[in-house]
């Protein structure tokens, strides 16, 4: 049975992975391990400082089955790719295909982050990804940090509400208008829905990231076969 881990830094993202990896394919086993000392360690101390921890976490996962690894934490995603880059762990930065299907969405984009240092890697990540497809973008950084506190409590309704109310301030006043709006983290999930009468695609990092693990471990059947 093909098997999917899921590196998490909050318990709150092991319910809504499990459902879209069952939604995408029932047939792939999960694993989930969670640790909020993760982010806390790369807040605190920077980001390598969680480097140890990162490891050891990639290889637990890989230890009870998983053949690819998704780390739905999009401050420490980078790192956890390179560990995996470094260590033969195939590993699914959450936000890099909500990334790359951006800049193939429009020129402008508004870039959605409740934490700073999520800005710090999305940011470079979108220019590498415009870079890669030849593609010219604006990004339009909309920072809604005050919203973070109501997740790290668990009050996870006002946390969504204040981040869609927070955008559709943001991206009512901008002028042109956004192509595309990109909500940074795995934890703005449930803003999407919140958000249709904004008009443009408004893009989340988790159902894209699961479809490329996915795809990373079920082998495509050839047509006709």
């Amino acid at each position: 049975m093909a098997t999917v881990g899921f590196l998490h830094s909050a318990h709150a993202h092991v319910r809504s992975f499990r459902d879209l990896l069952a939604e995408r394919d029932a047939s792939v086993a999960d694993r989930h391990l969670v640790d909020t000392g993760m982010l806390a360690t790369a807040r605190s101390r920077g980001l390598q400082a969680a480097r140890p921890a990162v490891a050891d976490r990639l290889r637990r996962l890989v230890a009870e089955g998983a053949e690819v690894v998704v780390c739905t934490c999009s401050t420490t995603g980078a790192l956890a790719e390179e560990v995996g880059a470094r260590t033969g762990v195939r590993v699914v930065r959450v936000d890099r295909p909500m990334a790359e299907a951006a800049v193939l969405a429009g020129r402008r984009i508004a870039v959605v982050t409740s934490l700073g240092e999520a800005a710090d890697t999305l940011l470079p990540l979108l220019r590498e990804c415009a870079r890669d497809t030849g593609r010219d973008v604006e990004l339009l950084d909309v920072r809604c940090t005050d919203t973070w506190t109501a997740f790290e409590s668990g009050d996870l309704l006002t946390y969504t509400t204040g981040v869609a109310e927070a955008v559709r301030r943001a991206v009512a006043s901008l002028r042109p208008a956004v192509d595309v709006v990109v909500l940074a983290q795995a934890s703005m999930l449930d803003a999407a829905p919140l958000l249709r009468d904004l008009h443009v695609p408004v893009l989340t990092s988790p159902r894209l990231a699961v479809e490329a693990a996915v795809e990373a471990v079920v082998p495509v059947v050839p047509a006709g076969r």
